[in-house]
């Protein structure tokens, strides 16, 4: 159902990186993979995939054809996973570019909830969306932090399992998107 009012668009806009499975577990590869970097970047590179996710939704409401888009979002996370368990952290210039191209791709298929939304429930669904997904992220970042601070052992463990069910996630999403 499109939403109709500024909170109807605003709740969907929070609950569809949420509930979309696929998306849910590229937000972890993003924590995962921002937690590699130093200082300030940890927190303004993500940034870079929320811009795009508006921008991607924004292609979609223009009429713009991204072709096989689910595909291409169950790619990213498996990239993204293969990134993590292989510990091959790019830096922040690259992992921006990453984060472009996945936001782009993400928000693309974030669109489909939202169009032929008027503008106010349209501009509320972008204003949730970019929020819990930052919120998530940084959140994740600072909690990966405090996990380190205790135990790096423990937090390697973690970073390792999460990046295993967001590659699993992302091949299940593949093979549904392929059949």
């Amino acid at each position: 159902m499109i939403p109709e009012t500024f909170s109807q668009g605003f709740l969907s806009g929070l609950a569809h990186p949420i509930i979309g499975l696929d998306h849910f577990a590229f937000l972890i590869v993003a924590i995962l993979l921002s937690c590699a970097l130093k200082g300030a970047a940890r927190y303004l590179v993500p940034m870079t995939f929320i811009g795009a996710t508006l921008g991607g939704t924004v292609l979609h409401l223009g009429a713009a054809n991204i072709p096989m888009v689910e595909t291409l979002v169950a790619l990213t996370v498996i990239a993204g996973g293969v990134l993590v368990l292989t510990r091959n952290y790019p830096g922040a210039i690259v992992l921006s570019g990453v984060f472009a191209v996945s936001g782009i791709l993400h928000g693309y298929a974030y669109g489909e909830a939202i169009v032929g939304s008027e503008a106010a429930p349209l501009m509320a669904y972008l204003i949730g969306f970019s929020a819990i997904q930052y919120a998530i992220i940084v959140g994740g970042v600072v909690g990966m932090e405090k996990i380190a601070s205790r135990s790096e052992k423990v937090r390697s463990i973690a970073a390792r399992v999460s990046s295993i069910a967001a590659f699993l996630t992302g091949g299940l999403f593949l093979a549904l998107s392929l059949a």
